[in-house]
């Protein structure tokens, strides 16, 4: 299986000087040839990030901006600030829409300083609608919804809906004063129900480890592996097991860059307390936990060979691909040869599904 490495040169707008210091990295894929990758089915990208210009945050006062974290990031990519390069790049990428997520807003998440979050996300979400109209059919934003004050958070969601944004965007970890438990969400989880938006969590936002830094060494490891997916795995058990999803039969949730694979083993781990103990304890839900996740639950892969293995027999209709362009992590520029690598021999409506359709009928996308 070819190692394909990501050519800083395909990116438009990019500089030779800063093409030589772009993080270098390499992606496994199937190989095709350029006629071949041309004629496969155009994607839809359900985790991707834009770089807010540093410019955007200067318009808070003095007394916020003092507030505002200090978050080292890699340089990106000219497409991950501009709309116009950005859509030279899904065409290089074979990728026709993204759903666009916060780079250094995902850190705003966590600041303790209420009303800095607010109008944060209040700016953020401006400057992403105004990046999305770029092309409205390809760049669909996500507001950034602080939830301290639940009912100014419904009203930013609905603003933000206004302005062509979809879902909202939470912490996946809370502020430990506000479990997502707590009876203080449920007028939101109505609110995005009645909307047809889904609620979105994505990895490293809100009360995580990330909060403090990231560290180093083993420790920095251990924490990108185990506690993030403990975070996600935390995360949707206190969403199904809460029984939020049957008090808003409506209402859907996507883990946003939480891969699959480990999924099916947690959601067969709480089936089976589930039937073990729902006749001696009482429980908040009467339907097994797998159950609620087929109707109300989405995950994001991007390299997850572990997890799309699964694909014959479980998640193609909650799964959905994703590019992560522009972090370190990303496909780009060659997303069609990794997705073929983790979708081959699936049929073809599995595999619009999982690079398409899902995605369509999740944000309700007018493409």
């Amino acid at each position: 299986m070819p190692e394909l490495a990501v050519d800083a040169s395909k990116f438009a707008g990019m500089s030779e000087e800063q093409a030589q210091t772009f993080p270098r990295r390499t992606v496994v894929g199937e190989e095709l040839t350029e006629a071949q990758a041309a004629a496969l089915p155009k994607m839809i990208s359900t985790d991707s990030h834009v770089m807010e210009p540093d410019e955007l945050w200067h318009e808070l006062t003095p007394r916020l901006r003092d507030q505002l974290p200090k978050v080292p990031f890699r340089n990106s990519p000219p497409g991950a600030t501009d709309p116009h390069l950005r859509l030279r790049d899904l065409d290089t990428d074979g990728v026709e829409a993204e759903i666009l997520f916060p780079n250094y807003g995902m850190a705003l998440f966590g600041i303790d300083d209420i009303e800095t979050q607010q109008e944060s996300f209040k700016l953020y979400n401006d400057w992403i609608s105004n990046f999305c109209k770029t092309d409205s059919k390809r760049l669909y934003g996500v507001p950034c919804v602080s939830v301290y004050d639940i009912k100014g958070g419904i009203k930013e969601m609905q603003r933000g809906h206004d302005m062509g944004l979809k879902g909202a965007m939470l912490w996946q970890v809370p502020d430990p004063r506000l479990p997502f438990t707590s009876e203080h969400y449920e007028p939101l989880w109505a609110a995005c129900a009645e909307a047809n938006q889904p609620v979105i969590c994505h990895i490293l936002t809100g009360h995580s480890y990330t909060k403090t830094g990231q560290k180093g060494g083993v420790q920095g490891i251990k924490d990108a592996v185990n506690t993030k997916t403990n975070d996600s795995a935390n995360t949707l058990f206190d969403f199904i097991f809460s029984g939020a999803f049957d008090r808003h039969p409506k209402l859907r949730l996507l883990l946003a860059e939480s891969e699959i694979g480990w999924l099916p083993f947690l959601l067969q781990q709480w089936d089976y307390y589930f039937e073990r103990f729902r006749g001696s304890r009482p429980l908040p839900i009467s339907r097994r936990p797998s159950e609620i996740f087929e109707e109300h639950v989405f995950g994001t892969f991007l390299e997850d060979y572990v997890g799309t293995r699964a694909f014959p027999y479980w998640g193609v209709k909650n799964c959905m691909w994703s590019n992560d362009y522009p972090h370190f992590n990303m496909t780009f520029p060659h997303s069609r040869h990794v997705v073929e690598r983790h979708l081959k021999g699936l049929s073809e409506e599995k595999r619009r599904q999982l690079t398409r359709d899902n995605a369509i009928q999740l944000f309700d996308l007018k493409l």
